[in-house]
């Protein structure tokens, strides 16, 4: 079954790689969708695919990268749509 989650990250999460690492990670379980950062010091991201790997996905934001100190995974289901291709980089 596929799915679509939307999450919002907050913390220390922006200059320590966390993009570029969900990236690495998203693609590691074959997850499409996309992260950047926003001007409010917090990042977001879309992960759509198999929901077993997209909950791994989501579990993985709640620590983030080695350096990332997450406070806060705010976590938004939305309606799965396939519309990716891959994993992007979104600033």
């Amino acid at each position: 079954m596929n799915i679509r989650i939307h999450v919002l990250v907050s913390g220390k999460v922006q200059g320590v790689f966390f993009r570029s690492s969900t990236k690495e990670k998203a693609e590691e379980l074959g997850i499409s969708g996309w992260v950047r950062n926003l001007s409010d010091g917090r990042v977001e991201a879309v992960f759509e695919g198999e929901k077993e790997k997209v909950d791994k996905m989501v579990e993985w934001c709640r620590k983030g990268p080695e350096f990332a100190k997450v406070t806060d995974v705010d976590v938004f289901t939305e309606e799965y749509q396939g519309e990716f291709n891959g994993f992007l980089l979104r600033r």
